[in-house]
């Protein structure tokens, strides 16, 4: 594969990002490597969105502007862009994130050492609601593996660290894969997606900043609001979550034993997830009794 005849996708999914978007184009549009399409997804924003947007598109020929006449809502506007892909392989990228100038040429020179790859990551920069950047390497081994299960209970095993560690709807993504891959809107749905990618293939990654991404924590409730969602789900997203697994894996095409140890390690994350919301509440119980605290809610 020659790197720079490859074209490469960038999605960026928008509403009411008029304060921010400009900046996530100009890094898109930066990059050392020029065979780029810019999709930019905007779901009926209100504000001064669309008149950035078409500005901008009317100066770089690699960026297609499409617009919902109608709010689809937050999932559907980030999955339908996928119709609209041109590129060998693509990335997302958030209306305020920033990419390094090196990030889709280094990513591809990964894929282009292994074509066994599905998908390449990087170390992603994180700048918390003030001002904190914080950033943490990673052990990417497992997600390497030629076993599928192996990769598999790698990527349950991190769901349970540091999001710092990997997010994998922002790393680069060979398209075919994810043409087979179905999404639903739910809770969890990003972590039940790098699952599936788990199972589909090989991972890479670079061991460089070349992303940095805004970050702050939302209840699952706040979440479930976003998304449309009814808010009882909030309270059995991880049993939800792992339904969704097993049902995945009864096609994913495993052997008897690949799907007993995929299985297994379904059962394994959730009840680690399971220990690590209780020792939460515990330590919140202790400093409500010490008074550190309010109680309630």
């Amino acid at each position: 594969m020659e790197n720079s005849d490859t074209l490469v996708s960038i999605v960026l999914p928008v509403r009411n990002g008029a304060g921010r978007i400009e900046g996530a184009v100009r890094s898109v549009l930066g990059q050392d490597h020029e065979r780029l399409q810019l999709v930019i997804s905007d779901n009926a924003s209100t504000d001064g969105t669309e008149e950035i947007c078409r500005d901008l598109a009317a100066t770089d020929r690699r960026i297609l502007y499409r617009r919902h006449p109608e709010n689809v809502g937050l999932f559907d506007n980030f999955v339908r862009t996928t119709a609209l892909i041109e590129g060998t392989f693509f990335r997302w990228v958030g209306d305020d994130d920033r990419l390094e100038p090196a990030c889709v040429s280094r990513s591809l020179q990964v894929f282009a050492e292994d074509d066994r790859l599905v998908l390449v990551t990087t170390q992603v920069a994180y700048t918390g609601p003030d001002g904190t950047v914080t950033t943490a390497p990673l052990d990417r081994s497992g997600l390497a593996s030629d076993d599928p299960v192996e990769r598999f209970a790698e990527m349950l095993r991190l769901l349970n660290e540091s999001h710092l560690l990997i997010d994998p709807l922002y790393g680069t993504l060979r398209r075919d894969p994810l043409a087979r891959i179905p999404r639903r809107n739910m809770l969890r749905e990003d972590e039940v997606f790098a699952a599936k990618l788990a199972l589909a293939g090989p991972w890479g990654h670079v061991p460089e900043v070349l992303a940095h991404r805004n970050w702050k924590h939302d209840t699952l409730s706040a979440i479930a609001r976003r998304l449309d969602v009814p808010p009882w789900r909030a309270r059995c997203s991880t049993l939800l979550q792992c339904g969704e697994l097993f049902r995945w894996l009864r096609g994913a095409g495993l052997t008897a034993d690949q799907h007993r140890r995929a299985r297994a390690a379904v059962v394994g994350m959730y009840a680690r997830r399971q220990r690590l919301t209780a020792a939460r509440r515990g330590r919140r119980l202790a400093l409500i009794a010490s008074g550190l605290v309010p109680g309630g809610r």
